[in-house]
């Protein structure tokens, strides 16, 4: 039951090299002592074999992949069809088992199981499966696989403009040569009338202005400024915990906040929670603060961040978003397959918090995401206990 024409023995083979090298155990071995066993058995064996015999079996979710890596079909149809299904249950993960950033057995089974297969596909087939190619990267990036499988790419097509291409024994051409041909090319030009050439002139150039076509931004370069202008990864932003909080001296909505994120120094932030919480029910807790945004005064007390918060959709509940209690104080939030780097301070004239935040949200568990990709820490994803609510 392996893709592209691969057998039982094959599929087993990958799999036991890739598990040996997530658990440091010998591969030779491993093959040798289960080579007899059905797929599910020898998985199972190679995971006690991991755990000093300890068995699995009650262990569901590891099960339930083991399951899925067994049954994955031979059809290619077939094939794109579980592929796409498992591309939805990626959308708000990192790896397949737990809430944190850590591969699982889980992780390196499936991905060595599903290689051979999405390693053929077409560029077009990959663009449909954007959460299972950004899992499989980031599973490769983290486990030592070494050469065992080939890097997973979208094709690109290249273009070879005519104009670049240049025939190397020409380089060193003879400079007199080249003169002396310039020079009889410039002999061997017809006269012209002065008048013909003018009114030529003028007609070519009109024939050039009515014929050339409107010069347009190209469609890509405008798709990935677009996508650069909301990426969340232009925003820095950090595990905080609130050291001290106190009412605003002048304005009844708002608390004044005295935040650790790791720094020299607390950051003072002033935010609109007086309405929810008191100053006590602030103090010690860990929050999600965005600390790249410009620093600026909020009724003539200065704030210095922005703490993130979760609302239900009529603001009649506000929460700050929590970290989990494993988080570092001060750990930057990362977010799984988005790249880039946070500005330095935000442009405020370029309004990038206003295009980044209607795409920030919890999901149905309550995770908070960035068009579904979760917020997370060394230790797990940031939460809400509000579902499905946007966060600003």
């Amino acid at each position: 039951m392996v893709a592209n024409g691969g057998s039982a023995l094959d599929r087993k083979q990958l799999v036991a090299s890739a598990l040996a090298k997530h658990f440091a155990l010998d591969h030779n071995a491993l093959i040798g002592e289960n080579a007899e066993c059905d797929f599910r058995a020898y998985v199972l064996n190679i995971l006690k074999a991991s755990r000093n015999g300890a068995s699995v079996d009650d262990n569901i979710e590891v099960t339930k992949w083991i399951t899925f890596a067994d049954s994955f079909p031979v059809d290619s149809k077939a094939c794109f069809d579980v592929l796409k299904q498992l591309n939805e249950e990626l959308a708000p993960k990192s790896v397949l088992l737990g809430k944190g950033l850590k591969p699982s057995e889980a992780d390196v089974l499936v991905f060595s199981v599903l290689h051979p297969y999405v390693i053929g596909l077409s560029n077009a087939e990959m663009e449909k499966l954007p959460h299972v190619l950004r899992w499989m990267d980031y599973i490769q990036n983290k486990e030592n696989f070494g050469e065992l499988f080939q890097k997973i790419l979208l094709q690109k097509c290249e273009f070879d403009p005519p104009g670049n291409k240049v025939v190397a024994n020409n380089v060193n051409e003879d400079s007199n040569a080249k003169k002396s041909s310039q020079s009889t090319k410039v002999s061997e030009k017809p006269q012209v009338n002065p008048d013909t050439k003018k009114t030529d002139a003028g007609k070519k150039e009109k024939e050039k202005k009515e014929a050339a076509p409107e010069k347009k931004k190209p469609v890509e370069t405008e798709t990935a400024d677009k996508e650069k202008e909301v990426s969340v990864s232009l925003l820095n932003i950090r595990v905080g915990l609130i050291r001290k909080a106190w009412k605003h001296p002048s304005a009844d909505s708002l608390l004044v906040e005295e935040i650790d994120v790791g720094e020299a120094k607390v950051r003072q932030v002033v935010s609109g929670l007086a309405k929810y919480y008191s100053p006590e029910e602030l103090t010690n807790r860990r929050v999600v603060l965005i600390t790249n945004v410009k620093p600026g005064k909020l009724r003539d007390v200065m704030s210095e961040g922005l703490v993130l918060c979760a609302s239900n959709e009529d603001h009649t509940v506000v929460e700050p978003l929590l970290p989990p209690e494993g988080a570092n104080i001060g750990e930057q939030i990362s977010f799984s397959g988005v790249d880039g780097k946070p500005e330095d301070v935000l442009n405020p004239k370029k309004k990038q918090l206003d295009k980044i935040t209607p795409h920030l949200f919890t999901n149905d568990k309550g995770e908070a995401t960035f068009k579904g990709i979760p917020f997370m820490t060394s230790a797990g994803p940031c939460t809400s206990t509000i579902s499905k609510g946007s966060i600003k």
